[in-house]
């Protein structure tokens, strides 16, 4: 017992010893770190020395290395946006300025310029872009670079352009605004600069920015910050054509390049003085060019599911709550209330903000609308989607959007990547059809304004353009769960505009209310229990039982009806005969098939472009379903898409298929039934319309419309997906 008290006695002293003494032992503890560190920084400073060309060269006897013969600098292209002329004219200076360096040099009107079909081939022309852009009124481009801008927004957040679209192009970015505007000053040349980043454009040097307020201008007039700019640019532009720096790595953040070490403390300054508005990252992540603001506190949305929001947000999002946290406990017992709610304010946000990342024009709580591809390319005479060569519709008429931006299915190849919220019921605040549709209309026709003097442009489709007359009501989400759809429905009809809704087979009993529409569709993404579970990851629990009771409600229909089946490889493309059973319950009159496209890396979804099939497989596959149904035949194809159409035999006619719409007729018969109360019912043969020979499948122009021209983006082979 004694020999214990003596050891506990012993280890009682150190203890206190030490504790008494711990001033010391954490001095010498720092010590060692600080001088660890210092050791660290100066071996990786002496390798880096060592590396540098400059002492190759030396070593040398100072003969000039092989690489010094290439050409690293083939020439500048000067691209510029200007409303006043004061760009043009800093573009036309800096072109003399480069001349008298003996390099080619070329002065381009981003009005002029078509950006999509060329901007790609500088990341292997070897020449250095920059980008004299001056922010005008609100935030806004010049009119003359609109349409550059607005596309290399879309890119840099579209999930079918690669990451590395741009990569191996050379820029600089010089914005021309006025401090005095705060809220919005060099936003243009701000934004640009992160959108080609984003498409792993390499910087040659910091985005520079002159200020027409000579009161805060660094160098006392936008003449002068130009000039030394200017004068930057040349030094700069002088290395690279000796090859003797590489450019900015392109991992620079807010416009500062941070690749060539220590940045002069003007360059920080002159970062600094810019507009506090851009002072933080997070408002730099939700900063965007959408008419709408992001973000409206009284927007409602479920929050049944808060749970993954899209990566590029989570700073953003971390950044808040932060903020929100330090602020909360200032609320001395309410603190952790405080956090809680502002936490789902800030999820809720998210969720808004990466909606207009993604393009959407929100409406109101729970609507939204987008601009499809398809309608810009039919703009510009460069073909119509599926639905153009399948059932006729214009696409340059048509208006994507939906009144319930939820759904009740995670799906694997969603390509919102669930940035949508998710719920089982209706529980958002009800927004009026009528209001709706007016703000649909409205921001969709804005949208198509927007497209007034861009290049290829046709000026009779943009004219027709405003005048919508076919509504998706599939952007996102499963618009049927709306409770006023029908009303919703029947206002489109009104207006005279078809109607093409697609459901997810989840609520069989709306699909049984649901009023004539011009054609429904159901998404048929499996053909088995275990399958569908895998792929639409459904919320309710008897998911199995309401998707076959929604096909069965499908039957019920008398108009058009279409089964939609996404192939993914590896998924779902080995279930032919059950398939096969669906399609003989539902009794659809089409049956679309299409390969899924590929959205992009998720941490939501494991798919990769290894699930994608090639087109030639989705030929093969309708093909083997074509030999399990007798009654249905191969109707038409519409390749770009990945895509082909099945149809019932009833919908060949004499030897022809009509499959396209006759939607005056549709109208009229609608018309017809309303003002019955109903009793007048219609059937889909009685607005059919005959299919033109170039739509059907195995047509040599494989269901690309002759009337225009197929547009090939360059440098494709960076896209990841060709849908």
């Amino acid at each position: 017992l004694d020999v214990s008290m003596d050891t506990w006695s012993y280890f009682h002293t150190c203890l206190v010893s030490i504790w008494l003494h711990r001033f010391y032992i954490y001095s010498a503890v720092a010590f060692g770190i600080s001088l660890w560190i210092v050791i660290q920084f100066t071996i990786t400073r002496t390798k880096r020395k060592v590396t540098e060309p400059g002492t190759l060269d030396k070593l040398g006897n100072g003969c000039a290395p092989p690489q010094a013969q290439e050409v690293h600098v083939a020439g500048v292209k000067i691209f510029y946006g200007s409303q006043t002329g004061t760009a043009k004219r800093f573009a036309k200076a800096l072109a003399e300025a480069v001349t008298s360096l003996n390099l080619p040099v070329e002065v381009i009107n981003m009005g002029d310029y078509d950006p999509e079909a060329v901007l790609a081939e500088e990341t292997s022309s070897r020449n250095i872009c920059v980008f004299l852009v001056a922010t005008y009124t609100e935030g806004q481009p010049p009119e003359s670079a609109a349409w550059f801008c607005k596309w290399l927004e879309e890119a840099a957040n579209d999930f079918r352009v690669g990451k590395n679209f741009l990569q191996g192009l050379r820029y600089a970015v010089f914005g021309l605004g006025n401090s005095a505007y705060v809220d919005h000053y060099n936003t243009v040349g701000r934004r640009m600069d992160r959108w080609l980043w984003m498409l792993s454009a390499s910087r040659i040097m910091t985005r520079a920015e002159g200020d027409c307020n000579v009161a805060q201008s660094k160098h006392g007039s936008i003449e002068a910050d130009f000039e030394a700019w200017k004068a930057k640019f040349l030094t700069q532009l002088q290395v690279l054509c000796k090859g003797e720096k590489k450019p900015c790595s392109g991992k620079c953040k807010k416009g500062k390049c941070k690749s060539s070490g220590k940045q002069s403390k003007e360059s920080l300054d002159h970062e600094h003085g810019t507009s506090e508005h851009d002072n933080t990252e997070a408002e730099e992540l939700f900063e965007t060019s959408s008419e709408e603001e992001a973000g409206s506190t009284d927007s409602v949305i479920d929050v049944e599911d808060l749970g993954n929001v899209m990566g590029h947000m989570e700073k953003a999002k971390v950044l808040l709550l932060e903020g929100v946290w330090i602020h909360g406990v200032s609320h001395s017992g309410h603190h952790l209330v405080y956090f809680v709610c502002q936490f789902l304010q800030a999820k809720l946000n998210c969720l808004m903000i990466c909606a207009l990342f993604s393009g959407y024009k929100l409406i109101g709580s729970h609507s939204g609308v987008k601009l499809c591809r398809w309608t810009k390319s039919m703009l510009r005479g460069r073909g119509g989607c599926y639905k153009h060569t399948f059932y006729g519709i214009e696409s340059h008429r048509c208006m994507e959007a939906t009144p319930s931006l939820a759904c009740a299915n995670k799906c694997v190849f969603c390509w919102r990547h669930h940035t949508n919220p998710v719920g089982t019921e209706w529980r958002w605040k009800m927004d009026q059809p009528e209001v709706i549709l007016q703000e649909a209309i409205e921001k969709h026709q804005n949208m198509i304004r927007q497209f007034k003097g861009v290049s290829g442009v046709k000026e009779a489709r943009l004219e027709e353009a405003l005048a919508v007359k076919h509504c998706a009501l599939s952007l996102v989400g499963e618009p049927i769960m709306y409770p006023h759809i029908n009303r919703f429905v029947r206002l489109l009809h009104q207006h005279g505009i078809s109607t093409f809704l697609v459901t997810n087979a989840q609520f069989p009993e709306e699909i049984r209310r649901l009023e004539p529409v011009t054609q429904l569709y159901v998404s048929v993404d499996a053909s088995t229990k275990e399958s569908l579970r895998r792929i639409d990851r459904p919320l309710f629990k008897d998911f199995w039982q309401r998707f076959l009771d929604s096909l069965k409600a499908l039957a019920e229909k008398q108009q058009r009806t279409v089964y939609r089946l996404t192939l993914v490889k590896a998924w779902n493309v080995d279930e032919l005969k059950a398939y096969a059973d669906l399609i003989s319950l539902g009794k659809p009159d089409f049956i679309e098939v299409k390969g899924v496209t590929y959205c992009g890396e998720s941490s939501a979804s494991s798919l990769t472009m290894a699930n994608v099939p090639w087109h030639g497989e989705v030929v093969s596959f309708v093909q083997e379903l074509a030999r399990l149904l007798p009654e249905y035949g191969i109707a038409c194809e519409h390749e770009h898409s990945n895509c082909l159409l099945m149809a019932h035999s009833k919908f060949q006619v004499d030897g022809e298929w009509r499959t396209w719409i006759d939607y005056s007729r549709f109208q009229e018969l609608v018309r017809e039934h309303e003002q019955s109360g109903g009793s007048r019912t219609f059937t889909a043969a009685e607005y059919t319309a005959r299919t033109p020979p170039w739509a059907l499948f195995g047509a040599r122009e494989r269901g690309f419309d002759p009337l225009d021209v197929r547009f090939q983006r360059k440098n494709k082979a960076r896209d990841i997906s060709g849908c």
